[in-house]
């Protein structure tokens, strides 16, 4: 007789063993003035070149803008952005310019500033535009996903604005159109893939589906055991997600078919905590990220399109709670250490901003192609006019191998990667000039394969006659500065290497063909 020993049966997945990994002291930035306000918003936003975080300012709402390479001890006295005359309640950054971020305050406006791209070494308070039209504060903003220069706002007039940002104004007062369907302040949004729909939460508890160009009403939800805070479009999956509470104030996370918004696919409660749930996902893995405010766990799940939807994975647990945090864009992690995720975690109770990857444990140190296929890029599939006259399109997708990107920032393992077609054009707009030898002042590393005019008067105002530094913070400011132009004279080198790379094979090819 045969007997069988029962056993537990797990589910098949590369991502099973993901583990967090919180950053070194000496990699977190110590010491921010991360603002007072209790607003349920993330209060921080991350690109592969700046970290934004909210803050206070006296007389008016300010955020600071710290190069993501400078980490440690932050100057107490570092420069601010500083326009607006009310709190700031969010920042975003643009998804197809790294110095480009937006902001909304309690002064009922939206401002859209250029960041230099040295950082910021002074105190900003004229933005690039400003947007009018809110009747009271505007607490939301968000990008669309595909379209350049679209930005959406929402505020406590309950409305929600859409903004062509390539007007020639720089005061802008009329949006390009008003969503008018919702009764209550509008909590978060979020686009589907190629920005053609737009989901909302609500604090009247309802979730809704909307054209974002007609600002008609396609689903509403009528459902009234879940009171949706967060809501989250996954993805290609149809489905969004809603982060909330049920009728007996559990923390609860609820599945929907984006077609049918009467009755929630799944629902799970989580805990009896109070804090607002954050949802974060990441289409390319099917990883659901589940942070909760006020505590220091983020849960973390798999998505699939069949029941049961969602596979629960692991927790990361933190004794520091956070206040917000910031998600990393893909094309911005450490490829080579299997990082597939990056939250930026505001912690207040130490004025602390801790980084913490999330990791595939795999015993190669080479490129695991299987976990990173093909992402969301840096380039706009489509204009704000071609948008705005009907047309959808899904984003221009970039690989993350090291082999078919520029590597532009190589410090502390922070990359910038762009697609080869984009390294193409970049190369193809670089003047053609007969090279200079480099003036002996610059440095080394900047080899004399480009030297443009630009560039050379570039090193000698900043490398050789700089204004005496009057206080340590200048010297800081001045030395940063520096590291900031080394690096982009490291970038020009390296743009044209690649460009005589592509000669070299298009000769080849040419010799080949006539050989033949």
């Amino acid at each position: 007789m045969c007997t069988m020993s029962w056993r537990p049966q797990y589910r098949s997945s590369k991502f099973r063993h993901v583990f967090g990994k919180p950053a070194t002291k000496e990699n977190c930035y110590d010491g921010v003035p991360i603002t007072l306000s209790v607003h349920d918003n993330l209060l921080c936003a991350v690109n592969p070149r700046f970290i934004a975080v909210i803050t206070e300012c006296a007389g008016g709402g300010a955020f600071l803008v710290l190069n993501i390479n400078h980490t440690g001890k932050v100057d107490p006295h570092h420069p601010k952005i500083s326009g607006h005359r009310g709190n700031v309640l969010d920042v975003k950054w643009n998804p197809f310019s790294d110095n480009c971020i937006a902001s909304c305050s309690e002064d009922a406006t939206v401002k859209v500033w250029e960041i230099p791209p040295h950082g910021v070494l002074k105190n900003i308070t004229v933005p690039w535009k400003e947007l009018q039209g809110h009747s009271r504060r505007v607490n939301l903003i968000e990008w669309h996903p595909t379209a350049s220069n679209v930005l959406f706002s929402t505020g406590y007039d309950y409305q929600v604005m859409v903004w062509n940002l390539n007007c020639l104004d720089a005061v802008v007062k009329n949006p390009v159109r008003t969503v008018s369907v919702h009764s209550d302040v509008v909590l978060s949004m979020s686009f589907n893939t190629d920005g053609s729909r737009l989901a909302t939460s609500c604090k009247d508890k309802k979730l809704r589906i909307i054209d974002p160009r007609t600002g008609a009403l396609l689903q509403e939800s009528s459902c009234k055991t879940h009171k949706a805070g967060k809501v989250l479009f996954l993805g290609n999956l149809k489905m969004l997600l809603s982060t909330g509470t049920s009728r007996w104030n559990h923390r609860q996370i609820a599945l929907w078919d984006q077609e049918d918004l009467s009755q929630p696919s799944y629902q799970e409660d989580l805990d009896g905590s109070s804090g607002v749930l954050f949802p974060f996902y990441d289409p390319d893995t099917h990883m659901l990220y589940i942070a909760g405010k006020g505590d220091g766990n983020i849960r973390y799940y798999e998505i699939s399109s069949e029941k049961p939807y969602v596979h629960y994975l692991t927790e990361c647990r933190s004794l520091l709670p956070q206040k917000g945090m910031g998600v990393m864009p893909k094309r911005g992690l450490d490829v080579c250490s299997c990082e597939v995720f990056r939250f930026y975690r505001l912690v207040t109770i130490k004025s602390l901003i801790e980084p913490l990857s999330m990791i595939v444990p795999r015993r190669s140190e080479s490129y695991q192609e299987d976990i990173y296929p093909m992402t969301a890029g840096t380039e706009p599939s489509l204009t704000a006019e071609e948008w705005l006259r009907g047309m959808d399109k899904g984003p221009l997708l970039m690989s993350l191998k090291p082999g078919s990107r520029l590597e532009s920032y190589t410090d502390l393992g922070s990359v910038k990667a762009l697609s080869r077609s984009h390294v193409f054009d970049l190369i193809q707009k670089q003047p053609r000039e007969t090279p200079r030898t480099p003036p002996t002042h610059l440095p080394i590393s900047a080899a004399p394969n480009d030297w443009s005019s630009n560039a050379i008067s570039t090193g000698q105002r900043d490398l050789t006659h700089p204004s005496p530094p009057k206080t340590e913070n200048e010297l800081r400011q001045m030395f940063f500065k520096q590291q900031d132009e080394i690096r982009r004279l490291r970038e020009l080198l390296t743009q044209r290497d690649i460009r005589i790379k592509q000669l070299e094979l298009e000769i080849k090819n040419v010799r080949n063909t006539h050989t033949r």
